[in-house]
């Protein structure tokens, strides 16, 4: 069955925090209108996401089913795999100031530029690995600005643990949490091998210790887009309907 298409463009954004110019695309729905509101999906390693995860195909069919709400989605490619380390990871140089990128400029820029819902439930955050990773911390440090983040094989280390375990308001974010059962050993751009689902395990018993509104699956694969594009439609669905 084919489903309206939406429409992908590219919008710059002149970034202080970042000191740089930012280049994102823009999915906006096949029955986009001025007069409806939106909720807004903001994907760290955007590129990956339109191009290897199918996102827009993805929310055509989910909007042409009417199974989820009115979405436009945001992706936020990375200039190269240096630079996605400096943004994402939480000990890059550029890490605390990509967060304030999000929160303190690209949202508002967002709100003025489209007919957004502009609370932290009409916001959510996605990435996969260290994009999930950054995501997380991000809605963890503004959750009234991002109400729900959708993480998919997060690198998670102490920083990671700290954040969550230091987090006092649970009811503010909602999570959609996945890891594949075979990434026990994922190569990383350090070249070093790691053990991703321990850590995301646990993660997931803290998430549900403290509360948080939660859903958390493993899938039998490993850490690649093979597993998680299937994932996403689940995602999707699971957050905006």
């Amino acid at each position: 069955m084919d489903f309206p298409m939406g429409k992908i463009k590219e919008i710059t954004l002149q970034s202080k925090e970042l000191g740089e110019e930012v280049t994102m695309l823009v999915y906006l729905p096949a029955n986009y209108s001025p007069l409806y509101k939106y909720s807004l999906l903001i994907a760290q390693d955007g590129r990956d996401y339109f191009q290897l995860g199918r996102i827009g195909r993805i929310a055509d069919e989910l909007l042409g089913k009417k199974e989820i709400e009115n979405v436009i989605i945001i992706g936020i490619p990375y200039e190269s795999v240096e630079d996605r380390r400096r943004k994402y990871h939480p000990k890059g140089e550029q890490h605390k100031a990509y967060i304030r990128f999000l929160a303190h400029e690209l949202v508002p820029y967002l709100d003025e530029q489209y007919p957004t819902y502009q609370m932290g439930m009409g916001r959510a955050l996605i990435g996969d690995s260290l994009a999930a990773t950054v995501s997380l911390l991000a809605a963890l440090q503004y959750p009234h600005t991002f109400g729900k983040v959708l993480l998919q094989s997060p690198y998670v280390n102490e920083d990671v643990f700290t954040a969550v375990k230091d987090f006092r308001q649970p009811e503010l974010l909602h999570i959609y949490h996945t890891v594949g059962e075979k990434e026990t050993v994922v190569k990383t751009t350090s070249s070093k091998n790691k053990d991703f689902l321990t850590p995301n395990r646990e993660l997931s018993k803290i998430f549900k210790e403290k509360s948080f509104g939660y859903f958390y699956d493993e899938f039998s694969g490993d850490h690649t887009w093979t597993y998680w594009q299937p994932d996403l439609k689940q995602a999707i669905r699971q957050v905006f309907s």
